[in-house]
């Protein structure tokens, strides 16, 4: 089965917490602080593997969680950080933000990997405030919260030669004639409803790779029939084989328009397929008055444009096809795929936090700065809520409050947690 498309959930782990301890030991006096820090939780990372040739993978596992970072010990002991959580994705995986549709990262090397999500980073133990003014803190951080996301994972065919054309022109059984590839043949169009590949090797010793791709229709630019997920496997391939049926099903078809719906649906798209290299393939000269088709068909073509004659039924020309798609590849420069490993996804800094009302009066503070202090708080030390409240001061929070008619007594809401405003 060949799956190109899917959209998971993923979640990096969060930093271990750092604790609060003192040195006991019975000669040690005044042992001074001694937690140590939390350690990192594990990102998400995606790793080409060019043995993989599909996203079958993710039809089973639809969530990625990544182990968290281990609290902090006591004697300065820091805690382990979390191992990063590999995914392995076939070459040709790109990654986009499904909220956003944002690239996160475009994966087509073998071993090419890509942070999807990072681990949140591990709190810090007493043993880090320590200082002159403050030589036994009582204080210590939260784990930073790991990100989380929701993604879309397209697998595009990575392969030299696209074949394109309607449906029943031909390609799957040109495929199964000079490969090893073995796709579903039939006499009726939509056979093929998701590509296949094959290993070609020309008899001279040069090899390449072929893709059998799903037939066009009219529309499929704009999503018509199958559409997109065909179009953008065109994407990636070098070379465009441009099969032309001389003895269609439908008696009233016409190879040239077909040749020229064709090319319209691929200039349509986009991504410059159009300006790709394309050699023309006549199939089924096999069949009655496909010479005369043929000629006709010439005559509409402009004179620079040659055309190859083939039969895979009978496998004529075949062999001169082969040495011509070689001959055209090596002609072709080598231009890597230009592509944009990991986006920013914030073009603009957010505000620290945003003030807002509830039904009921409260205020309701939001942001992530403002979160980020408020999950790294340990609330179970006074020290550390008066850090937190000196942190938010220092935003400006108690400002913006006043500003917005906040007075003694009213109920300030942070995530799940309420806190009374004081002047």
């Amino acid at each position: 089965m060949f799956i190109d498309e899917a959209k998971v959930f993923v979640k990096a782990g969060n930093g271990g917490d750092g604790i609060v301890a003192f040195r006991r030991e019975k000669y040690v006096p005044e042992g001074g602080p001694a937690g140590g820090d939390g350690g990192n939780g594990a990102d998400v990372i995606f790793r080409v593997n060019e043995g993989l040739s599909t996203l079958i993978d993710f039809r089973y596992n639809r969530h990625f969680k990544a182990d968290h970072g281990e609290n902090g010990m006591s004697k300065g002991k820091h805690g382990k950080n979390a191992d990063p959580l590999i995914v392995e994705v076939p070459p040709g995986t790109t990654v986009y933000n499904d909220t956003t549709n944002e690239t996160i990262a475009d994966l087509t090397e073998n071993n090419e990997e890509a942070v999807i999500v990072k681990g949140g980073k591990g709190g810090r133990g007493n043993i880090k405030f320590r200082s002159a003014r403050n030589p036994a803190p009582n204080i210590a951080e939260n784990g930073v919260l790991g990100e989380e996301l929701n993604i879309r994972v397209e697998m595009k065919v990575m392969a030299d030669v696209g074949l394109v054309g309607f449906p029943s022109v031909g390609k799957s059984t040109l495929l199964s004639v000079v490969s090893a590839a073995r796709p579903k043949i039939a006499d009726y169009p939509f056979t093929t409803l998701a590509p296949n590949l094959g290993v070609v090797t020309v008899s001279d010793g040069r090899s390449f790779v072929m893709a059998d791709l799903p037939g066009l229709i009219e529309g499929a630019h704009e999503g018509v029939g199958l559409g997109y997920q065909f179009l953008k496997h065109v994407e990636r391939t070098k070379l465009i084989v441009h099969m032309i049926d001389l003895a269609p099903l439908e008696e009233e078809r016409d190879p040239f328009l077909d040749y020229e719906r064709i090319n319209f649906e691929l200039a349509s798209y986009g991504s410059h397929l159009i300006e790709k290299p394309q050699i023309v393939v006549a199939n089924k000269m096999d069949m009655p008055e496909s010479e005369e088709k043929l000629k006709e068909f010439k005559e509409k073509l402009p004179s620079d444009i040659e055309v190859i004659p083939v039969s895979t039924y009978t496998r004529s020309g075949i062999d001169e096809l082969l040495y011509k798609i070689a001959d055209k590849l090596a002609s072709i420069p080598y231009a890597p795929i230009e592509e944009e490993k990991v986006t920013i996804r914030y073009e603009e800094k957010e505000a620290p936090f945003v003030i807002s009302r509830a039904d009921d009066g409260a205020y309701i503070l939001s942001g992530p700065e403002i979160e980020r202090l408020f999950y790294a708080t340990d609330f179970a030390y006074d020290e550390a809520v008066q850090r937190f409240a000196r942190q938010v001061r220092y935003l400006g929070v108690d400002k913006e409050l006043r500003k917005r008619g906040a007075a003694d007594g009213d109920t300030i809401r942070i995530v799940d947690f309420e806190f009374e405003f004081v002047e």
